[in-house]
């Protein structure tokens, strides 16, 4: 992910530069991206009153939320919008960042705002990012650099946050202890083998040979990086005050039927059990539709979500969101004014 459309945030590392609007190149041609007042790609401005009339919805995540490579209002988000009457959806979703920023950015930025429901969409990837103090990026001439970013620790079962205010510059890596070396989220297991797979075009033919797991951090309840995951997770949906719904977001691999995707589900709908938080798991709509329909979710080269990947996602939230609505409205009814 390139920053030359993000400017430096000293708790969340970075986002985007509040008020701009950019085309984004892409191997589509580019996308274009309007940014609101806050800093996010929505395009509403944000005051902490809810529009007369209307309901609002607070959405969390990261790139596959902001929606690298479509264009606002293409994006599930949007989607989800257009097809339920009178509702705001402020999107806060911040490409190339993890489910501990997200809960930063509910803190910074959510949680003083006028809202109705809360949406928390976790990339199954995120586990990995949790746990991650540094990251990969391009810099303002496409090279790649090392960025720190804030992160959580579990201390005697609490939460400790670390790193913040976040460093500006970036990192030489040769500047990195071995500790920190391991701490740099380089977007994914078996890096170096992995471009040289898809160097090849062999990346489609490798995934359907070896059945490859992308995220077996899921598979052990006990893993630290989803401890870690579990306890933010349980720490924002307790603060929050109205309904939240957590859903997943699968990586194409579970969408096409490459991996096993038990591991996360097993321990999403734990989660969302302790927590008595809505879970809605895309994933079985998503493989109700048929192998060409799955492969158009996702560009040619590029993973994230094509427009037709938006709108089977947006689709398949809506009727969550409907029921969590609907639910509020009925404890509204018989609790009172």
């Amino acid at each position: 992910m390139a920053r030359q459309i993000f400017e430096y945030h000293p708790t969340l590392g970075y986002r985007f530069i509040p008020g701009i609007k950019a085309r984004v190149p892409h191997e589509t041609g580019g996308y274009l991206i309007r940014v609101n007042n806050l800093g996010f790609r929505c395009d509403h401005q944000l005051s902490r009153a809810r529009p007369d009339s209307s309901r609002r919805l607070l959405l969390f995540g990261d790139s596959f939320t902001a929606g690298d490579g479509v264009s606002n209002g293409q994006r599930f988000g949007d989607v989800v919008e257009s097809r339920i009457d009178r509702l705001q959806v402020a999107n806060f979703g911040l490409p190339g960042s993890g489910t501990d920023q997200h809960y930063l950015i509910w803190r910074e930025y959510g949680q003083a705002l006028e809202h109705d429901l809360v949406v928390i969409a976790v990339l199954v990837e995120n586990i990995r990012r949790v746990v991650a103090r540094f990251r990969y990026y391009e810099d303002a001439v496409g090279a790649k650099a090392v960025y720190a970013k804030p992160w959580y620790t579990l201390e005697q079962g609490r939460l400790e946050l670390h790193g913040v205010p976040v460093r500006r510059e970036p990192i030489p890596e040769a500047e990195l202890d071995a500790d920190q070396r391991v701490a740099v989220d380089r977007g994914g297991r078996f890096g170096r083998l992995r471009e040289v797979v898809n160097q090849l075009g062999l990346r489609e033919v490798a995934q359907r040979v070896t059945r490859y797991q992308p995220v077996p951090e899921y598979d052990d309840p006990d893993d630290p990086a989803w401890q870690v995951m579990r306890a933010l997770l349980a720490r924002w949906i307790g603060e929050c005050n109205v309904p939240v719904v957590l859903m997943p977001v699968p990586l194409y691999q579970f969408v096409e039927g490459t991996s096993d995707p038990g591991g996360y589900q097993a321990r999403f709908a734990e989660l969302a059990d302790e927590c008595d938080a809505t879970l809605h798991d895309p994933l079985p709509d998503l493989m109700s539709c048929d192998a060409a329909e799955r492969r158009a979710m996702r560009f040619e080269r590029d993973p994230h979500l094509t427009r037709q990947g938006h709108a089977a996602l947006g689709a398949s939230l809506v009727p969550a969101i409907e029921r969590a609505l609907a639910g509020k409205s009925s404890e509204k009814e018989e609790t009172g004014p």
